[in-house]
């Protein structure tokens, strides 16, 4: 298996690294505390760069491109919702819309137009759960009713793919114009944004032909829990950076931190997670990219993704000190964003359940 980046790849992280790493931890904190929560000249940029276009045209670029992305979002707290807000649903689009429909792709890709994937509904702890949202065909056409939250980008969204069950069973996707919903904004603990969306009897179109889509959810919900795993990768690696860093210029007893083994030792254990999560990473984001779309391999993923995101933030925090948990300092950030990773779509604890209801599947099980 190759896991080395193409040239284009290599440029196209290239480019992503210098559109984000332009502002520093102090600049961020502005800019996540205001409204929306984003830069939008940033975003704009993003746009002439092809960035919000990726997966729209899978023989042009695909989940590889969209994980070099990502990463890059991750090393430098970018807190532009590039994969919720425009390519999971957009991708969505692309598969299943009709040729209308798909019009819309050339304003998302242009940056002009933000979407969001409305199926995660309240107490549902992972997304593979039956939805309660229900679509309705009155004849004059489809409305829906229900709540869906958290919707990850759906506080500044213009337009919303919805999932909802089907009268005669199964789930359909359904595009809903934002400005129609109950919509109630927030900032999640991890500086991003969120929103809870009611739908009541509200218009909407359903997504190409209709009928159930439930595979294609799977898919996106895949393609989603991909995406997260390699912004997490960026953000382990970046805190990983900043810890033995410190060590090496830190000191106590007159000589630095990294002069002490047990603390060289840790920082040691914490490159090992961050290795175990990033080739983790790119099975998951090549598997996709082979067309499979394999619902065991992203759980192992995030599985991964989970243990050593958690293994990281707290080692960082813990050999940092005091400093390590002041919003001045971007460890802090770094951690509250992979608990807030592994907080979507299922926890760590959540994947090892879905692994262990399939250990019947196979005839050999090693620890």
């Amino acid at each position: 298996m190759d896991f080395d980046l193409t040239e284009e790849q290599q440029l196209l992280r290239d480019v992503a690294k210098d559109v984000f790493s332009r502002d520093d931890i102090t600049k961020l904190n502005e800019v996540t505390s205001g409204d929306p929560g984003w830069r939008r000249d940033v975003w704009g940029q993003l746009a002439e760069i092809g960035i919000l276009g990726l997966g729209f045209e899978p023989d042009e670029a695909g989940q590889i491109e969209i994980m070099v992305v990502q990463t890059e979002i991750g090393r430098h707290l970018a807190p532009e919702p590039v994969a919720q807000a425009a390519l999971v649903p957009g991708g969505l689009i692309a598969e299943l819309g009709s040729d209308t429909q798909k019009e819309i792709l050339a304003a998302v890709a242009g940056g002009q137009t933000l979407l969001a994937f409305a199926h995660t509904e309240p107490g549902a702890r992972t997304p593979d759960v039956a939805v309660a949202t229900q679509a309705r065909d009155s004849g004059d056409g489809w409305t829906l009713t229900g709540r869906k939250n958290p919707v990850l980008a759906g506080d500044s969204a213009d337009l919303v793919v919805v999932s909802a069950a089907l009268p005669d069973g199964g789930t359909g996707l359904f595009l809903v114009d934002a400005a129609t919903v109950q919509r109630t904004s927030y900032r999640t603990f991890d500086g991003r944004r969120g929103a809870q969306l009611v739908f009541d009897n509200t218009p909407a179109e359903p997504l190409g032909d209709g009928g159930d889509a439930g595979e294609h959810i799977a898919r996106a919900v895949i393609r989603l829990s991909s995406a997260l795993c390699a912004e997490a990768v960026g953000a382990m690696d970046e805190a990983l950076r900043l810890t033995t860093e410190y060590l090496g210029s830190r000191k106590q007893f007159g000589v630095p931190l990294s002069t002490f083994q047990t603390l060289t030792q840790r920082a040691a254990d914490m490159y090992v997670s961050l290795e175990l999560a990033r080739s983790m990473n790119f099975y998951a984001a090549m598997s996709i990219a082979d067309g499979r779309y394999d619902p065991l391999i992203a759980a192992r993923a995030k599985l991964q993704i989970g243990r050593s995101g958690r293994h990281i933030a707290q080692e960082a925090i813990q050999m940092h000190g005091g400093i390590g948990i002041t919003a001045e300092y971007p460890v802090a950030h770094y951690a509250a964003r992979l608990t807030a990773i592994d907080n979507t779509l299922g926890t760590a604890d959540d994947q090892l359940r879905t692994l262990t209801a399939r250990i019947g599947d196979y005839e050999v099980v090693s620890l």
